[in-house]
Formats: structure tokens, sequence, C-alpha cells
């Protein structure tokens, strides 16, 4: 088995989550989610029929404590209230921040996989670059998914006009292509403030779990900056992909780690209350994990806020061992069963 490249790269940010140059922890941060804020919270509430932009990003109609119900405020100005509230009355190791989680719209790679089934998709077709028609490594969006974003882009403008939502402070993006121009088209051209704008953050960590895929693989630094000339990396981005390996995936375990790393590193460096993160299905879910979040999964283009109270401790936080990348295995041929249940090598036969 080919050792886990992410032991490198964790040991990379260590310092920003307060750790010694010697792995002892002067402190940890603990994560929880708020709940009662919106409808995703609630575990009645159903992911595979829910409509984010239809709903007001599920923000619950409902007072806030020390929150007087104004005859013209909106509940996004309730909320941002009752946040500045929360912050105000925290203790000196507390914060709270609204994080919007927004998945990437729809890929070459997903349709893709939507074209040839998921078990040939994973086996066979999915670790090639491509075929005849369309190449999926490191994909683009479709028209479907670009036409994903540019409706986000439409339900934000209404946010700002209309419900005076507090838009982003900072905004982050994985590094593969499909969330770089997501970001792009979901931000670009809003009235945003001044002190504010859409200058995004390239994190290598918050990229899609690491298969043998490579749709998971990303394109080179240099070809990122030719396409999205506006865009910060964070400090020491390299050049090429350091951690895809073929044939090898990288654990749930070992992307929970760097997920509660990469959240670490941004709320150690970064005292904004409003975040945008764009990220992916895989990713998503994994920083949910981390917050304490129920499962909710997002389809392509769709997005989920999350306030989050971030506490930090003093003291060594709970172990963690990263693994091994697992070895991937692969059809000589493409699976013709197109059984959604079937999701590895043994439905080749």
């Amino acid at each position: 088995m080919v050792p886990s490249p992410l032991v490198l790269g964790l040991a990379a940010i260590a310092s920003a989550a307060g750790v010694s140059a010697h792995g002892y922890h002067k402190s940890h941060i603990n994560y929880t989610v708020v709940p009662g804020i919106f409808l995703q919270d609630d575990p009645a509430t159903d992911p595979s029929t829910f409509n984010f932009t239809a709903s007001n990003f599920g923000l619950i109609d409902r007072d806030y404590p020390h929150v007087k119900k104004q005859r013209h405020s909106t509940q996004w100005e309730r909320l941002a209230k009752y946040i500045k509230e929360l912050n105000a009355k925290a203790k000196r190791n507390e914060r709270y921040s609204l994080l919007f989680l927004g998945r990437h719209g729809e890929g070459f790679h997903n349709a893709a996989e939507s074209y040839f089934g998921t078990p040939a998709w994973n086996c066979y077709w999915g670790p090639m670059d491509g075929n005849e028609t369309v190449t999926w490594a490191d994909a683009h969006l479709t028209d479907v998914g670009i036409d994903q974003a540019l409706t986000v882009n439409k339900f934000w403008k209404h946010l700002i006009k209309d419900e005076r939502i507090m838009p982003p402070e900072t905004y982050y993006t994985s590094p593969l292509y499909r969330c770089l121009d997501t970001a792009r088209l979901t931000f670009s051209g809003l009235k945003l403030p001044r002190k504010n704008p859409f200058i995004p953050i390239v994190k290598e960590y918050l990229r899609e779990g690491i298969s043998a895929r490579t749709c998971d693989r990303r394109s080179s630094r240099s070809y990122i900056h030719r396409h999205f000339p506006k865009y910060k990396f964070e400090k020491g981005f390299p050049e090429h992909d350091p951690f895809w390996t073929p044939l090898h995936s990288e654990t749930s375990k070992d992307q929970d780690i760097r997920s509660k790393k990469l959240l670490d590193d941004v709320f150690t460096s970064d005292d904004s209350t409003y975040i945008s993160i764009t990220a992916h299905s895989g990713e998503i879910a994994s920083l949910l994990r981390v917050l304490g979040h129920q499962p909710f999964r997002l389809s392509t283009g769709a997005a989920l806020p999350v306030l989050v109270k971030v506490t930090t401790l003093q003291g060594e936080g709970p172990a963690t061992t990263t693994e091994p990348y697992a070895p991937y295995k692969t059809c000589a041929t493409a699976p013709t069963i197109r059984d959604p249940s079937c999701n590895d090598c043994s439905c080749c036969t």
C-alpha cells in the first residue's frame, strides 16, 4: 500500500492549529452546530426534496433571544443581529460564524457517471482521462452545471437586494476546476461591500475525496492562475498535485482529518463571521461530519448554510492517525450492469 501523502500536508499547517514543532498540542478547536436556525438542521427535512432557493436557504422564520422584531426587518437582518449578539456575549475562546457551503455545478464527470452507470464509472471509465468524446480529468462544468451556478447567482442577487442578507466576507474554493468556475459564476457581478470583494482563496484541502478517478486530480497551479488570474492561492500551494496517486484512494478517515485541519486553518487565520466555501459533495459531507451537523447530501449546484460555534480549548485534542491510501481495483472491461447499489468491481463479472 502507498503511504498517505496527507501526513506531509498536515504537518505543513500544524502550527496554525496550535501544534508545536514536536507534535504537542497547545490547544485544539471544537466545532458545534447551533440548532434551530435552518430547516436543514432538522432530521425531518428530506435532502432529496429540499429546494434551498425556494425556501430562503432554509432559514426558519422565528424570533431570536434579545433581538427585537422590527416592522420592516427581514429574517436575514434579524439573524445577523442575533449572530452579532452571540459574538458580543461569547467567551474569549468562543466565536460564531455562518458558513455557506456550496457544491459545484454539474461537471462532465457527473454526466459521464450518469451515462455509463456507477459500476462502470468507478471501475473502468473513472480512472481514465476521458473518452473520444469528452475529457473529465479535473472536470469542467457542463452547460447544465453552468446554468446551475447562474441560478445560484440570481438567488444571491435576490438575497442581497430583497432579503438584505449579509454576504460572505471571505471566499474559499477547492482547487478543482469545477469549483473554481462555480465560485466565479456564483459570485461575480453581485453588489458586494467594497471591503469584502469576491477574491477567493484556493485551498488544497477543500478538494474532493481523493480517489483513483482522474476527476479528483487537480491541474497545475500555473493552469489555475491562467484561467482564474484574480484568485489567490493559500501560502505554500504547490505547482503540481501532491496528493493524487494512480489506482489508490484516500480513506474517509483521512478525509475527515484534512477537513478538520482545513477548518482549523481557516478559523485560526480568518476572523470573518460570514464565510463562503465552494467544494464537493463528498468534501461537504466530510465537513458536516467534523462540524457535527446531520448528514445532508447536496445535489450539484446546491448550497447549505450552517451556523457554527467555534471553541478553542486548551490541552491536547483527540488523537488522529492517518491511514495508508487504499489500493483501487479496476475492471479490464466496462461492466454493463447499471444497478446504482453496486459501487465496486464485484460488478465486473
